[in-house]
Order: C-alpha cells, then sequence, then structure tokens
C-alpha cells in the first residue's frame, strides 16, 4: 500500500504539471495527501517541519540565483546585446545551424559554472531571438535550451562544476574529472543524438509550413535600439560572468577559510552568525559573478537601457518569483516523498539488481524521476547505498571513477519529468506549456538516460575509464 502511494502522488503531479495547473498550488496537495493516506496526524507537522523547511531551505540558498539570473537575462534582451550575438551567430553558421549554435551556447555557460537554472534565463533571449529569424517553431526553444543545459554539461562531461558531478565526490573520494574517457563518450552520444533529433523536428515543421508562430506569452520584446551593439561588446558580459564565477570562487574559499562569521554590533559578538564557507561558497561566486554581468551590461549598454530598465527589471523580477517558487515546492514534494515508507520499499527493491553499475544506474534514474531532482535523488540514493556501492564495485574490480560518471549521468536521466522543477521553470520562463512543449524534452530525457547505459557498454566492451 506505501509503494502505491508514492506512486500516486507522483503521477498525480506529473498530470496536474502536464495539463498546466499550478505546481505551487498542487505540489503540497499531492505530498500532504501522500502523508494524509499514511498518517493523518502527522499532515500539520510533515508540512510545517519537512515541506515548508526544504522549500524555505531551498528559496534562502537558490532565490538571489533565480532573481540575478532572471534580471540578467532581462538585461541582456532590452540591451540588444543577445540580438547582436545571434546576428554574429548566425553569420558565422548560418541559419541553418540555429539549434546547434543555442545548444553550444547553453553548454557553454553550465560548463563554466553558470547554474542551469540562471542559464534559462540568460539563455532565451538568444534562443528567441535566433529562431525568429530563422522561422523555427518557438515550440522547441525548451527542448533545444534543455539539450545545451540539462545534460551533457551538467553530469557527463569532466571537470564541469555543476552540483550533479560534485556530490559523488564525496562518497567514491573521487574529483571533478572523474572516468575522462567515458565522459567524453557520452557527451558526444548525447549531443549527437540530441542535435539529430531536434533537426529532425525542426525539418519536420519546416515541411508543414510551420514557422514561428505569433502572440506567444513571455516573448522578449523586439525593438529598436539606439546604439548598434558590436558582438564583441555583446558577448563580454556572458565571459565576465563565466570568468568571474571561476575567479570569485577561488577567492571566497581563499579569503574566508572553512567558517565566516560576523557580528555587526557588541551585542552580537556573544553569538555572532555563522556559515559553513564550503556549503554556500559556489552559490556565492554565482551570485557575485551575476552582480558583476548585470553591471557590465548596463554600463555597456547603457543608452540602449536607459528607457526599458525600470519595466524590464519588474518583468525580470516577476519571472523569478514565479520560477523560484515552482523548484522550491517541488523540492518540499521531494523530500516528504522520501520520508515515506513506500520510498524505501522503492530503494529496497532496485537493490535486487545484480551488476553494480546496472544497479547505480537504475536506482539513481528512478529516485531521480521520483523526487523530480536530480541532485536530490542522486544524494538519497548515495546517502542510502553509497556503502553497498562501493563494495559492490570492489568486489567486481570496478574502478570508483566509473561508479562516479555512471552516478552523476544516472542523476540527470529521469529527473526531467513532467514536475520537474527546472523542466516547470523552463517552460514558465519561455512561456510555453508542457502540451506545447514537453514532447522533445522528453525525448532528449530518453536520450540522456540511454546515453548511461551505452557508456557502461563503452566500459564492459574496451575497459575505458
Amino acid at each position: 500500500m506505501s509503494f502505491v502511494v508514492c506512486l500516486a502522488a507522483l503521477f498525480f503531479l506529473m498530470a496536474v504539471a502536464y495539463r498546466g495547473f499550478s505546481v505551487i498550488l498542487f505540489a503540497p496537495i499531492a505530498a500532504m495527501a501522500a502523508v494524509l493516506v499514511t498518517d493523518p496526524a502527522a499532515v500539520p507537522t510533515i508540512f510545517s517541519g519537512l515541506f515548508m523547511e526544504k522549500m524555505v531551505g531551498f528559496l534562502k540558498l537558490y532565490f538571489p540565483l533565480f532573481l540575478f539570473g532572471a534580471v540578467f537575462g532581462k538585461l541582456i534582451e532590452i540591451s540588444g546585446f543577445a540580438r547582436s550575438i545571434v546576428g554574429a551567430v548566425t553569420g558565422l553558421l548560418g541559419q541553418g545551424r540555429a539549434v546547434a549554435a543555442i545548444v553550444l551556447v547553453g553548454a557553454i555557460l553550465t560548463y563554466g559554472g553558470v547554474s542551469l537554472f540562471v542559464a534559462v534565463f540568460a539563455v532565451y533571449p538568444f534562443a528567441a531571438e535566433l529562431f525568429r529569424r530563422s522561422d523555427i517553431p518557438k515550440r522547441l526553444i525548451p527542448g533545444t535550451i534543455a539539450l545545451g543545459a540539462f545534460t551533457f554539461t551538467m553530469d557527463t562531461l569532466p571537470g564541469t562544476p555543476q552540483i550533479q558531478n560534485i556530490i559523488p565526490t564525496s562518497f567514491f573520494k573521487t574529483d571533478a574529472y572523474a572516468a575522462p574517457w567515458l565522459g567524453i563518450i557520452g557527451s558526444i552520444f548525447v549531443f549527437v543524438l540530441g542535435v539529430s533529433w531536434l533537426e529532425f523536428r525542426r525539418r519536420r515543421a519546416a515541411a508543414a509550413g510551420e514557422g514561428y508562430g505569433a502572440d506567444h506569452a513571455e516573448e522578449p520584446a523586439v525593438s529598436e535600439d539606439k546604439v548598434a551593439i558590436h558582438p564583441a561588446v555583446a558577448i563580454l558580459p556572458l565571459l565576465i560572468v563565466g570568468i568571474g564565477n571561476k575567479l570569485l570562487l577561488s577567492w571566497i574559499t581563499a579569503s574566508y577559510g572553512a567558517e565566516a562569521s560576523a557580528a555587526l554590533n557588541p551585542e552580537m559578538a556573544a553569538h555572532p552568525v555563522t556559515l559553513q564557507v564550503k556549503a554556500v561558497a559556489a552559490i556565492w561566486a554565482v551570485e557575485g559573478a551575476l552582480i558583476l554581468g548585470i553591471l557590465a551590461t548596463v554600463l555597456l549598454g547603457f543608452r540602449n537601457l536607459a528607457s526599458r530598465f525600470s519595466e524590464g527589471s519588474k518583468a525580470a523580477v516577476a519571472g523569478s518569483l514565479l520560477a523560484g517558487m515552482n523548484t522550491a515546492t517541488e523540492y518540499g514534494f521531494g523530500a516528504v516523498i522520501a520520508a515515506l515508507p513506500g520510498f524505501k520499499v522503492i530503494s529496497d527493491a532496485l537493490s535486487a539488481i545484480p551488476n553494480p553499475l546496472v544497479n547505480e544506474a537504475v536506482t539513481v534514474n528512478v529516485l531521480a524521476g521520483v523526487t523530480g531532482s536530480a541532485s536530490g535523488g542522486l544524494s538519497i540514493a548515495l546517502a542510502a547505498l553509497g556503502e553497498r556501492f562501493v563494495q559492490a564495485a570492489q568486489a567486481s574490480g570496478i574502478p570508483l571513477e566509473v561508479m562516479h560518471r555512471v552516478a552523476s549521468m544516472a542523476s540527470g536521466g529521469m529527473d526531467t519529468l513532467p514536475h520537474n522543477g527546472a523542466v516547470i521553470t523552463l517552460l514558465a520562463v519561455t512561456g510555453l506549456t508542457h502540451r506545447q512543449s514537453y514532447g522533445d524534452i522528453f525525448a532528449i530525457t530518453c536520450i540522456k538516460t540511454l546515453a548511461v547505459f551505452f557508456v557502461i557498454g563503452v566500459y564492459y566492451a574496451t575497459g575505458l575509464v
């Protein structure tokens, strides 16, 4: 019965998300309904002590990223920088390479350390401009951004700083460059198949006479710029964000040490505010880099921004609130589902798979899908089963680097089901619905899931690590 309760809550939330209902409303309803069936008396305690704690904790850590990312993306759009870069890319690659160009923009940002949520805000203006110029249906934008930001640079390419590639390091005592050959092969697999799928969809739409379309929601403004922006200038804020993130992370780590404390008045000296720097250093670095990017965009594009900043910043703040709350409620939902008895039934059943790599891949994939979170599913799987995975790998002679890469890749497979926070954020930012665009996101999800088992096959066939 407990197993059925977990699945019922999951499928209910996926159904309402797909039909366009607000996840902010229905995530707590689905979670509390599952608790009600399990233990009615626990509903208020779990709601306040688990769901709300996790939701608010997520916002405390990540809302500034949503806010600064949304403002940065909006300024890139209304300053004319997006149009300038798109014009340069179109001239360099040709309009027929629009899909690949946007995938590469998203990949560069996320591999450079920009959060995938921030990348959604930053890449969308470029994608909308380039797809409009190339007359490609707007409904293909979410799948294209997802391929560039949510797949190979999130957890597959060696060295990526995204959290999904960092979590396994503490369990397997590896580093971010674990299993480099398998990571590179997996990245090529995902990129080639993903772009091929999206190009197939683009050609099919063109044959049917479908273009970009009109009267879309959340459409970037199209207006004449007072001053033409050179592409070399337009790309500077993106470079500042990427490079600034790297430099700030090094500076924060060196300057603050393991723990930071602050007392603003004598009364606080006895009980100063303290933080473990390791837990927030990467977040602080991205926030600082985004602030630098925003300042650079304002300074470099001031004449174009002066009359548009007020309305543009209001729209960005509203968008960040919606995106942040969508994802935070999903995070709270995942925490409640993971606490249900049925969740342990699921994880225990998965442990019966004999092959260590397949066991790990299936377990992480399923738990990421159930929680709707790549990092959440990965953390839960490794916290509960990490020691078992290590022992099984050592018994089978499998390097822990391979276990790291498979676990990381698997977290980014079925996590992108309809109720996933990043998917909902992506659709909200682009002004599209699950009905319009989720099919292509799901195709990318399937390709990414298949890539994990492809890499396992490559390892057993060649021994490459």
